[in-house]
C-alpha cells in the first residue's frame, strides 16, 4: 500500500491561524474557567469551614440545652434531698417521732415518685432508720460497703451522685429491678437529744436521664453524645453495651481532663471534634462527639452547590467573554474584511473605526492603498503609451506597396476604358480604407474585419485576373465578437504570394471561422508550395525566411498584436507541408464586441487581466443574436 505523507501542523501554527475573535475568546475562556475554579475552591473551603463552625455551634447549643435540662432535673433531686434533710430529719427526733418522719418522707415521695425510686435514711452503723416507699430491706445488703455510703461519709460537706446501677436495697415484691442514680449526703440524726451521724439516700430513676440522652442520639448523622462522671466512668453512652463487651472504644478517660470547650482530636485513627460541658453539682461531663463523617453530608451539599455555581458562572462568563471578544475584535474584523474586499477588486471604503489604534491603522491602510492606486494609474498610463507606440510601429510595417499597385491597376483600367472594373476597384479600396482607419480604433468587430478581408481579396483577384479562388466559410455567429483590426490581410497577402505565384495551376485560398470552447478560431489555408519545419519554427520568431516574397514581418506583426491585446495564450499557429500548402490559424478569446469591452481592450487591459469585463459564452452569443 502506498504510504501517504501528511504535513504536520504545530499547535503554535494552528493557534496563529485562528481569528482575532477566536484567540481572544479562547484566552478569556481559559482565564474565566481558571478564575471560576479558584473562586469555587475558595468558596468550598469557606463554606466547609463555615458549615463546620455552624455544626459545632449547633452541637454546642444542643449540649448546653441538654446540660441545663439535666441540671434542672438534678436540682430538683437536690431540692428533694434538702427538703428531706432540713424539713424532716432535722425537725424530728428519731427516738419518738418516727411516724412524723415517715409521713414527711411519704409526702415528698408521692409528689415526686415519677422521678424517684426510693428515699432512705441510714445511721452511722449502716442500719436502715426510715425509707419510702415502705418496703422490706434485703438481707445482708452490706450498706457500709456501698460506694454511695462511703462517699457521703468521706466527704460530708458534699452531695454525691453515683453512676447508674441496679437498685438492690429493697424488696418491693414486684421482682422489678430499677436502674437508678443515687444521690447521697451525710446528715445529722437527732436521737433522744443526742446527735448521731447518718446518710440520706435519694435514688433517682435513671430513665429520665437515659431518655434525655437517647433523644439526643436519635439523629441519622455520625454525631453522638455521651455522659460520664468526674472519674471517667460512663453514665450513658449510645454504645454502652459494646463498650462493656470491649467491642467499641471511647476516649472518656482523657475527656475528664478537658475543661469546658471544643476540641479537635484523633482517636482510634479517626479525626473528630468533641464538645465538652460540665454538669453542675455533679462533676459529670456531657460530651458531644462529631466524627469527620458528620460533615460529609454538608460537604456533599456544598460540593453540589459549588458545582452548580461553577456551571452558572461559566455560562455567564462565556456569554460575557463572547460579547467582550466580539466588541474588541469586531473593528479589527471589519477592517480585515474591507482590506480583503479591496484586494479582491471590489474597492470598498477601508473601515475606519473602533479604538484609536485601529482608527490609525485603518487610515494608514487607506492612505497606502490611495498611493498604490495613484502609482498603478501612472504605471498603466506609461504602459499604454508604450504599447501605443509599439502598435504604431507594427501598424506602419504593413506593406505600403499594395496601395501603389492598386492605384496603378486602377489607372491602367481607366486608360484601357475598363470603367466598370475601375469603379469596382475604387469602391473596394474605399471600403478597405474605411475599415483600416476605423476612426482611429484598434479593436473592431470580426464582421468588419471580414469585410476588410473580402475587399482586399476582391482587389487582388482583379490584379491576378481571377487566377485565385477565394472561399469564405464563416460561422455568422462570430461576426459579433471583437478582434484586433487588420489581422487577416497580412496572412492573405502571404498566401497570395505562395498560392498564386509559386504554383502552375490556379491558386486556392479558404478562410474558415468558428466558435469552439469560448474561443474564436479562424484558419486561412492555401495550396501553395508550403514550408519546411525549420521555416515554420522560425517564422513567428522574426527570423528571415528563405526566398521571402511576401510581407516579411506580416505574420510576426499579427501574432504580436494579438498577444498584446489578448495575452500570451492567444495568437497564431502555423502548419505547413512542402508541396501541399500552408494553414495559418488564429486563436482569440470570444469577447462580444460592445463599446464597454472595446474601451477596456483599448485602454490596455488585455483579456488575461483582472479588470476585463469577461468573455461571452456560446449561450451569450446566441442570446445576443436573438436580441438583434
Amino acid at each position: 500500500m502506498k504510504s501517504v505523507k501528511r504535513k504536520l501542523v504545530s499547535p503554535k501554527q494552528k493557534f496563529s491561524s485562528l481569528s482575532m475573535q477566536s484567540i481572544i475568546m479562547i484566552v478569556f475562556t481559559v482565564l474565566s474557567i481558571l478564575i471560576a475554579l479558584v473562586t469555587g475552591f475558595l468558596l468550598y473551603l469557606k463554606f466547609s469551614d463555615t458549615s463546620k463552625q455552624m455544626e459545632v455551634k449547633a452541637t454546642q447549643e444542643t449540649v448546653r440545652q441538654t446540660k441545663e435540662a439535666m441540671e434542672d432535673y438534678l436540682m430538683r433531686m437536690r431540692q428533694i434531698s434538702d427538703t428531706v434533710y432540713y424539713s424532716v430529719v432535722k425537725e424530728n427526733d428519731f427516738s419518738f417521732q418516727v411516724n412524723n418522719i415517715h409521713q414527711g418522707m411519704n409526702i415528698l415521695y408521692e409528689s415526686n415518685k415519677d422521678n424517684l425510686a426510693s428515699v432512705a435514711i441510714y445511721n452511722n452503723y449502716g442500719s436502715l432508720v426510715a425509707a419510702e416507699p415502705v418496703a422490706l430491706q434485703k438481707e445482708s445488703p452490706e450498706i457500709t460497703k456501698q460506694d454511695w455510703y462511703q462517699a457521703a461519709l468521706n466527704q460530708v460537706e458534699n452531695i454525691h451522685f453515683s453512676t447508674p446501677h441496679v437498685q438492690n436495697l429493697f424488696d418491693n415484691g414486684t421482682q422489678r429491678y430499677d436502674w437508678v442514680i443515687s444521690l447521697s449526703r451525710a446528715v445529722e440524726l437527732n436521737n433522744g437529744g443526742q446527735t448521731q451521724q447518718g446518710v440520706l439516700l435519694v435514688d433517682m430513676n435513671y430513665y429520665y436521664i437515659s431518655h434525655m440522652m437517647e433523644q439526643l442520639n436519635t439523629s441519622n448523622s455520625a454525631k453522638y453524645y455521651y455522659l460520664s462522671d468526674s472519674q471517667g466512668n460512663i453514665i450513658y453512652h449510645p454504645k454502652q453495651i459494646q463498650l462493656l463487651k470491649g467491642l467499641a472504644q471511647e476516649n472518656n478517660l482523657q475527656v475528664t481532663q478537658y475543661p469546658k470547650g471544643s476540641y479537635d482530636e484523633t482517636f482510634a485513627g479517626q479525626k473528630r471534634n468533641i464538645i465538652v460541658d460540665d454538669v453542675s453539682y455533679t462533676g459529670w461531663k456531657l460530651v458531644g462527639v462529631m466524627p469527620a463523617d458528620t460533615f460529609a453530608q454538608d460537604r456533599f451539599q456544598i460540593r453540589l452547590f459549588i458545582a452548580l455555581y461553577l456551571v452558572l458562572i461559566t455560562m455567564v462568563l462565556l456569554v460575557l467573554n463572547r460579547l467582550i471578544s466580539s466588541r474588541i475584535s469586531r473593528p479589527i474584523q471589519r477592517l480585515n474584511d474591507s482590506v480583503m474586499d479591496y484586494e479582491s477588486g471590489k474597492k470598498p471604503e477601508i473601515y475606519i473605526g473602533g479604538s484609536s489604534e485601529i482608527i490609525h491603522l485603518g487610515q494608514s491602510i487607506e492612505d497606502s492603498y490611495t498611493q498604490i492606486d495613484t502609482l498603478m494609474k501612472e504605471i498603466i498610463t506609461e504602459h499604454n503609451e508604450r504599447r501605443k507606440s509599439e502598435l504604431d510601429v507594427l501598424q506602419s510595417q504593413i506593406n505600403p506597396h499594395f496601395l501603389y499597385n492598386t492605384l496603378e491597376s486602377i489607372t491602367w483600367m481607366i486608360e484601357g476604358e475598363q470603367n466598370d472594373k475601375a469603379s469596382f476597384m475604387v469602391t473596394q479600396l474605399a471600403k478597405l480604407f474605411r475599415i483600416s482607419l476605423s476612426k482611429g480604433q484598434t479593436i473592431i468587430s470580426i464582421g468588419d474585419e471580414l469585410q476588410h478581408a473580402r475587399s482586399y481579396m476582391n482587389i487582388q483577384k482583379q490584379r491576378y485576373q481571377d487566377k485565385v479562388e477565394v472561399i469564405f466559410d464563416m460561422d455568422p455567429d462570430i461576426e459579433k465578437f471583437a478582434t484586433v483590426k487588420l489581422i487577416l490581410q497580412p496572412i492573405l497577402e502571404n498566401s497570395l504570394n505562395y498560392a498564386v505565384s509559386d504554383v502552375e495551376d490556379d491558386g486556392f485560398i479558404k478562410i474558415e471561422g468558428r466558435l469552439a470552447d469560448d474561443k474564436i478560431i479562424i484558419s486561412i489555408s492555401d495550396n501553395g508550395m508550403g514550408m519546411s519545419e525549420t521555416q515554420v519554427a522560425n517564422l513567428l520568431n522574426g527570423q528571415p525566411k528563405e526566398n521571402s516574397k511576401g510581407s516579411g514581418v506580416g505574420l510576426v506583426n499579427v501574432n504580436k498584436r494579438l498577444q498584446l491585446f489578448f495575452g500570451e495564450d492567444y495568437g497564431l499557429k502555423i502548419e505547413s507541408q512542402l508541396d501541399f500548402g500552408t494553414t495559418v490559424t488564429i486563436f482569440m478569446p470570444a469577447i462580444l464586441y460592445t463599446e464597454e469591452n472595446r474601451q477596456i481592450l483599448e485602454q490596455g487591459f488585455h483579456y488575461g487581466g483582472q479588470k476585463m469585463v469577461g468573455r461571452a459564452t456560446k449561450e451569450d452569443v446566441e442570446d445576443n443574436l436573438n436580441e438583434k
